[in-house]
């Protein structure tokens, strides 16, 4: 992460501790936003507990209070894991 400014600006703490589950974002394909981004635009988000990740793939992944009918998600979401990382390798 770059350098904060102030840290009291932070929404939490900066942890350092190992964080092997993750959520890999990306567009679907025939998405037009693809032409923007590029084909293989991806963000990944880091956590340190598969249940941490779980409950947070639930909320990017519900139907939010504003989608109109027959609105469907334009990303995808995968579940990754850094094996190394959350075994001890």
């Amino acid at each position: 992460m770059s350098v904060v400014c102030q840290p009291h600006n932070l929404r939490r703490p900066i942890s350092h501790a190992a964080k092997p589950y993750g959520v890999r974002v990306s567009l679907r394909p025939g998405d037009p936003f693809r032409k923007i981004m590029g084909g293989e635009w991806h963000c990944t988000h880091w956590f340190a507990t598969g249940a941490e990740r779980d409950a947070a793939l639930a909320e990017m992944s519900r139907k939010h209070e504003y989608s109109r009918v027959g609105d469907r998600p334009a990303l995808l979401w995968e579940k990754v894991e850094n094996l190394a990382a959350s075994r001890g390798l």
